[in-house]
């Protein structure tokens, strides 16, 4: 009975035919993978226009407070996530960072630490006191 079972013929797929099945899913992926990158782009610049959108917010509220704008992201309230590029637990995809202040008004940038689709160009995105929200360079 022991024999039997030894001998006895399974229904399998070879080695051959799971390595051309997986060559196959690799060559799809690839020719998607360009058509995918743009949109890999527009979802992480959201991550700009939130956190410009926050610091617009803590701005006109310390405005509200000083009657001025501050140059200093910690003395709104602003508190910079870990950057991809400083370690393993990094989770920011952008540095946020105040370029102008005044009585009048501020400009905030955040500029994309990360090149998302490995053209050289980094992603630039900029908003004012008025809530103008505006990419300066397009990644």
């Amino acid at each position: 009975m022991k024999n039997s079972l030894l001998t006895k013929k399974v229904k399998a797929y070879t080695l051959t035919e799971i390595l051309v099945v997986l060559v196959i899913i690799g060559i799809l992926v690839l020719l998607a993978l360009p058509n995918l990158l743009p949109l890999i782009t527009k979802a992480k610049s959201t991550e700009a226009k939130m956190q410009l959108q926050h610091v617009q917010t803590l701005q006109k509220n310390y405005f509200y407070e000083k009657s001025k704008y501050s140059a200093d992201l910690t003395e709104i309230g602003f508190i910079q996530e870990k950057l991809t590029t400083e370690g393993n637990d990094g989770k920011a995809n952008y540095r946020i960072e105040i370029v102008q202040s005044d009585n009048q008004g501020f400009l905030a940038r955040a500029t994309a630490v990360v090149d998302f689709d490995g053209d050289g160009t980094f992603n630039v995105w900029e908003i004012d006191q008025e809530q103008n929200l505006k990419e300066v360079t397009v990644d």
